[in-house]
């Protein structure tokens, strides 16, 4: 990575240095994504790693990582405008030629770093329509790029992928407690925790009891209902992309049931998937092309 000039602003990004070596190769620039647009999903992937481990890794304080955002900001910006970037050009060369070859929609990239942002916060969350509104912009941006290198633009599928997308990231708050709370990260919408006797500072203990038990049983249903009813989009998506897609739900749905098996104890142990969880996916992927369409993915 370049050295940034000196200055404040350089110090800040010193201060948050972030590989992106082991960016280079990522799972949705596979065998299964089509050589043409490997090189622009790499560049949204690698935008949105980058800006997530700012937000994210390291020691540095909140305001450290807000000012390294908007700094990240002003290379997202400067990219549009086809201007060069001092901080990051590993990110915003390739980036800023990707959205100008394929037209990406530049708002897409805005709303991933407004969810950084939130995230450098701790924000508590009220109720499952705020939870839902950040992950609009955490999640359902790369769903809806991805959806736009495929041509694909209706209403429907648009629905269809935020769907998805809000899913798999709730699937990951209610498989990350562990993580999230000691950094003193909260997803549990508080009307959820006070419907089950609950508050932020129990869940703080990381013990896992009936009361939270029956909370994460009753969020991870919340979550599978949103996958199966964006998962009639696999059948609309042909060739790899619809096979990745088929994969991607089928995961989703493996998780919640990893988390089903350890009786929804999270917020003492993180479950996780493992080679054996990979061919039941793909046959269960398999088998999505015999389901009925009206009823979503079969798990």
């Amino acid at each position: 990575m370049r050295q940034a000039q000196s200055g404040p602003a350089s110090s800040t990004v010193d201060n948050l240095q972030v590989s992106i070596d082991h960016y280079e190769n990522f799972p949705v620039a596979s065998v299964l994504c089509p050589r043409a647009l490997r090189p622009p999903i790499a560049a949204i992937y690698r935008f949105a790693r980058i800006a997530d481990d700012l937000a994210d890794e390291g020691p540095a304080s909140r305001n450290e990582r807000v000012q390294a955002l908007r700094l990240y900001r002003q290379g997202l910006q400067a990219s549009l405008r086809h201007q060069p970037c001092d901080h990051w050009p590993q990110v915003f060369g390739p980036l800023a030629q990707m959205i100008e070859r394929h037209r990406l929609p530049p708002q897409l990239f805005h709303d991933l770093l407004d969810a950084f942002e939130q995230d450098c916060g701790n924000p508590i969350y009220h109720d499952r329509p705020q939870l839902t509104d950040y992950c609009r912009r955490s999640a359902n941006p790369i769903g809806r790029l991805l959806l736009h290198l495929y041509g694909v633009a209706d209403a429907q599928a648009l629905a269809q992928s935020d769907a998805i997308c809000t899913a798999l990231q709730l699937i990951n708050f209610w498989q990350d407690p562990s993580v999230d709370l000691p950094r003193r990260r909260c997803y549990f919408p508080l009307e959820d925790l006070a419907r089950h006797g609950l508050s932020v500072d129990e869940l703080s203990t990381g013990q896992d009891t009936v009361k939270t038990q029956a909370m994460l049983s009753e969020l991870c249903a919340w979550a599978e209902g949103l996958l199966r009813q964006g998962s009639p989009l696999v059948f609309r998506l042909r060739g790899r992309i619809g096979w990745e897609l088929r994969l991607v739900v089928q995961g989703g749905l493996r998780v919640l049931e990893r988390i089903a098996a350890m009786d929804h104890r999270t917020l003492g142990a993180r479950p996780t998937l493992q080679g054996r969880d990979m061919p039941v996916m793909i046959w269960r992927a398999w088998r999505m092309r015999r389901s009925d369409r009206r009823t979503g993915a079969q798990g």
